[in-house]
């Protein structure tokens, strides 16, 4: 089976919204802050199972999320020990036949900036997100990937750089997205440390149809 690899993040230290959100919606085994983490996401998505098994058996590490979609897979495993999480990522690369550069540079498919939201809009955020309450004034964030699971990144880079609200992640799916709240100023910053993140990750290229 040939298999395509989407997404493949590390992330060093999982700031404790981000950490919070996975063990809100998550089903498996739950993170908390400050542990390691790697986010995979390949095509077809039956084959995240195997990936599974390898990532497992190699290495001391435990999966929160294992989710198949027809088109997509998605894996997230985490450890205390940074170096047990690399070692994971490099065993899941070595079964797939591929190296890091084989994933997709991110693509920054929406990234939007509301000020001032209105008391009834925060209402309708409310009623589909995880994670913190977006209040009446304050300011609403949303960035939207390609692929999805650089959304994880995004949003834990966000919060190490700004105090931040994380109100809603998804990692997968055709696109991912990230919701953030709070003062203006802090959600320009935290805007920045997102962009700039996804902007540094190296890829094949990945273009929108058509561009």
């Amino acid at each position: 089976m040939s298999i395509e690899l989407r997404t493949f993040t590390f992330v060093d230290s999982l700031q404790p919204q981000l950490a919070s959100f996975v063990a809100t919606t998550a089903k498996g085994y739950l993170p908390i802050a400050g542990q390691a983490s790697l986010f995979v996401e390949i095509a077809p998505g039956i084959a995240i199972n195997r990936i599974t098994d390898v990532a497992l058996k190699a290495n001391n590490v435990r999966p929160a999320m294992q989710i198949v979609e027809r088109a997509f897979g998605v894996l997230e495993v985490h450890d205390e020990s940074q170096a047990e999480v690399m070692d994971c990522g490099r065993n899941i690369l070595r079964h797939m036949e591929q190296e890091e550069s084989d994933r997709l540079k991110p693509r920054v498919v929406s990234s939007e900036i509301i000020t001032n939201v209105d008391h009834y809009q925060t209402m309708l955020i409310n009623r589909m997100r995880h994670g913190n309450m977006l209040l009446g004034g304050d300011t609403l964030y949303i960035l939207e990937t390609h692929p999805a699971g650089y959304a994880y990144i995004a949003a834990n880079e966000a919060e190490k750089a700004s105090p931040v609200n994380l109100l809603e992640v998804r990692p997968f799916g055709a696109f991912g997205r990230l919701y953030l709240g709070g003062t203006e100023s802090h959600i320009r910053e935290g805007a920045r440390a997102a962009l700039a993140t996804l902007e540094a990750i190296s890829g094949r290229s990945n273009q929108a149809k058509g561009g």
